[in-house]
């Protein structure tokens, strides 16, 4: 029997470099700083509630992506700590899983309040309230457009990276918060169906609560360990079990981090080959930074 870990003798895996999404979500957060700090500004200024709260929900959407950004921080800056066993990519995850959680009770609130005034309706101040949601819409939308919805939502390698999904869910969150809120308050303006506007918050509430399932469930199965999705286990396992008189009696693929896979496999074969050539079989398509293999002669 023979048994080896095959893999460089680092374990940091590239965590120690900048990973595109903390730019852009440093980027983001000061866009959000500024703007939080207008609407505060000029809604105790002028007296206006609307500024005033939008300005308190941009802060606290600031804070959701300052956790992402210290995630990419922390990541970088441990990637070569030893206590690590597979480096700190799955502090990428963590930073998703928080980012969900913050997303749930944000939903929750809108949901709560919406409620409330639905039952009990508020005086709105149109004007006010419409020139709030459209610089809102505007800035959400430019920090969309920074973070980049094709790679928070693809299947490449920024596909993984949960930390930014997290990011680009809290601000398409409040992007969609913005736009239900013009169509309630315009509608409420000009029909005066006033009702729109808590309507429109609970659907919100409703859509974001669905993006932070989705983002749980994805994060959480990293956290876990949980094995790598089937595509890439078919194929490692037809790789090897190509050769003749080989099969593979155990295997074990999970994510360490955004795109990337360790994986533990056993392989039993008539005539065994060293472990460092079933590991040179196995494709770089499948993203494997860390392979241990166990080879015994098949009976």
């Amino acid at each position: 029997m023979a048994s080896a870990s095959v893999n460089d003798n680092s374990h940091s895996f590239g965590q120690e470099h900048k990973q595109p999404g903390e730019t852009r979500t440093l980027i983001v957060i000061a866009v959000t700083a500024v703007m939080m700090g207008v609407e505060i500004t000029t809604g105790i200024i002028f007296g206006s509630m609307a500024l005033l709260a939008d300005g308190l929900h941009m802060a606290s959407h600031a804070a959701a992506l300052s956790i992402t950004a210290l995630a990419y921080v922390y990541a970088r800056r441990h990637a070569h700590d030893t206590r690590f066993s597979f480096g700190t990519g799955k502090v990428n995850a963590l930073g998703g899983f928080t980012g969900a959680v913050l997303l749930a009770v944000f939903a929750l609130m809108m949901a709560v309040e919406s409620t409330v005034r639905l039952v009990n309706p508020v005086e709105i101040a149109f004007n006010q309230a419409i020139f709030v949601a459209v610089i809102g819409l505007v800035v959400n939308v430019l920090s969309m457009f920074i973070l980049g919805s094709h790679k928070s939502h693809g299947h490449g390698h920024h596909g993984h990276d949960q930390n930014l999904r997290s990011a680009y869910l809290h601000v398409l969150a409040d992007a969609l918060t913005s736009f239900l809120a013009i169509f309630a308050l315009l509608a409420a303006k000009y029909f005066g169906l006033v009702w729109m506007d808590p309507v429109m918050g609970i659907i919100g509430a409703v859509l974001v609560s669905r993006w932070s399932v989705g983002l749980l469930r994805s994060s959480g199965r990293i956290l876990l360990d949980h094995q790598a999705p089937e595509e890439i286990l078919h194929k490692l396992r037809n790789t090897i079990e190509a050769l003749p008189d080989t099969r593979v009696d155990d295997l074990h693929v999970w994510a360490i981090g955004p795109g990337m896979y360790a994986a533990i496999l056993s392989v039993a074969a008539r005539n065994p080959e060293s472990p460092a050539y079933y590991k040179q079989l196995l494709t770089c398509e499948l993203n494997l930074v860390h392979v241990s293999i166990e080879v015994i002669k098949a009976r």
